[in-house]
């Protein structure tokens, strides 16, 4: 962590458990994100503290309560658990000034997480961005969700803090809505998706007085057009709004080179149990098979770097 900063680069702890079933695993991870909070106030190189809303609660039942369903009393008093827990974490991040960050996850337990993420976007973002939710940018009907979002907002007066990510979770995605016959909730291509990412680039950057955004992108493209959208609007490479996030061992041409322009940029560290952090991480480089174009130049620049340090010893 203190090498990275001295780098310029922040460090985000992602405790990387979901779709657990069991309260004991619920309540461990609980623990886990308070100490995390714990341990990020007042440390500018843990810029955010990040949680999987599944790590809190089971993902059948955010499902049911997005469908609408009715709950049994059990069913109410775990939920009530979920709620007690989200409240928690998003109250002790904004006693102790940290922002703290609800990942997405499946799109049928999404609507009930990011209900719940706004309520607490109510009760804590009075003054700033503190709750940040992430959206999903290869999910269809983003941007019309943000503008509605960003409606709410305005009308009850407080800040909107997003991490953008393209999505890891595509084919599951797609067989799920073909086995059960509704509307795939995935864009159509690759090139879809990009399209929409930097539909959201454009949305933070026409909204800064009242959206603050985390870039989670391996893309060199949508980087650049941040970066050139920030300076087209005459705004500072360490504007306080606006951040950008790879996956600690991922892109590190990118991470190094914004880290050393003075842009806010930080390295996602995700640990946890092994059998709980692999599948994670093998979603995530399935997610960025559409970067594989750039491992070939990045083998290039570490190459590059490495008779550079040769050279100069």
């Amino acid at each position: 962590v203190n090498k990275m900063f001295k780098h310029g680069i922040g460090s985000i702890f992602d405790y990387s458990i979901e779709g657990k079933e069991e309260e004991a695993a619920f309540e461990t991870a609980f623990v886990e994100i308070k100490e995390n909070i714990k341990f990020a106030e007042g440390n500018p190189a843990i810029p955010f503290v990040v949680f999987k809303p599944t790590a809190f609660g089971r993902i059948n039942l955010y499902a049911e309560i997005g469908s609408g369903k009715e709950l049994t009393g059990s069913e109410k008093e775990e939920w009530q658990k979920i709620v007690t827990r989200f409240d928690a974490v998003c109250k002790m991040a904004f006693e102790k000034n940290v922002m703290l960050m609800a990942d997405a996850e499946e799109t049928w337990m999404q609507d009930a997480a990011d209900g719940l993420v706004i309520e607490m976007m109510k009760k804590y973002n009075q003054q700033k961005a503190i709750v940040w939710n992430t959206v999903q940018m290869y999910r269809t009907k983003r941007i019309e969700a943000l503008n509605k979002e960003l409606k709410i907002a305005e009308e009850n007066n407080f800040f909107l803090g997003y991490k953008f990510v393209r999505g890891a979770y595509m084919e599951k995605e797609r067989n799920r809505a073909a086995e059960m016959n509704y509307e795939d909730p995935i864009q159509p291509t690759k090139e879809a998706t990009d399209v929409n990412y930097n539909a959201a680039i454009d949305f933070v950057l026409n909204n800064l007085d009242r959206v603050s955004a985390f870039f989670g992108t391996h893309n060199e493209k949508s980087t650049e057009l941040v970066m050139d959208k920030m300076k087209e609007k005459g705004l500072e490479n360490s504007n306080p709004h606006l951040y950008f996030g790879q996956l600690y061992g991922m892109s590190d041409n990118i991470t190094y080179v914004l880290g050393e322009k003075n842009y806010n940029v930080s390295k996602y560290l995700p640990y946890g149990p092994v059998k709980d952090v692999v599948p994670y991480l093998t979603r995530r480089a399935q997610e960025n098979t559409s970067v594989a174009g750039q491992t070939g130049r990045e083998l290039g620049l570490i190459s590059k770097e490495l008779k550079r340090r040769k050279n100069s010893n």
